[in-house]
């Protein structure tokens, strides 16, 4: 199961960075799936692939409502995650790449899975809505929603002149 999961890391380290939009929470996201992954008992049934990207999803999503809880908790206007600055993600990425990140984080966390795991992953839709839990035909709706999202915000202004 280790080898499984040695060979699965890359693929679930992209699809933890299109969660999270930062390697540093991505890397975390990882080391939390992994951890998760290797400490408890995956179901007799289970294609570990589908597994372990529910468990990375899961664990976002644990992460997400801790970090909620503590933003709403702290007393101090620079306690907040909005005001760190992530030195790395803004010298480390090209210009492309930055519109794109940007992009991807205007969707709705539901669009922004299914993109992540169909077009970046290279997942069938059948795996992807096991993964989510969600029916086959909500994976084809929500990714043509997503596609189209995305198409609109990359797609270059035009510039008018009046004449």
């Amino acid at each position: 199961m280790q080898q499984e999961i040695t060979e699965l890391l890359p693929r679930l380290r992209r699809f933890a960075y299109s969660l999270t939009g930062s390697m540093a929470d991505a890397d975390d996201l990882l080391q939390n799936t992994v951890e998760r992954l290797l400490t408890r008992d995956t179901p007799d049934d289970a294609d570990l692939t589908r597994w372990a990207f529910r468990v990375c999803r899961n664990v976002w999503i644990d992460e997400c409502r801790a970090r909620k809880v503590r933003r709403e908790a702290a007393q101090r206007p620079e306690l907040t995650d909005s005001q760190v600055v992530n030195g790395e993600h803004q010298t480390t990425k090209e210009i492309e790449w930055n519109r794109v990140d940007a992009a991807m984080a205007r969707l709705p966390e539901d669009q922004r899975q299914i993109i992540s795991l169909v077009a970046i992953q290279g997942m069938p839709y059948r795996i992807v809505a096991d993964i989510l839990d969600v029916p086959r035909g909500t994976v084809m709706s929500r990714l043509a929603r997503a596609r189209a999202a995305l198409s609109e915000i990359l797609a270059p202004v035009t510039m008018r002149t009046d004449t």
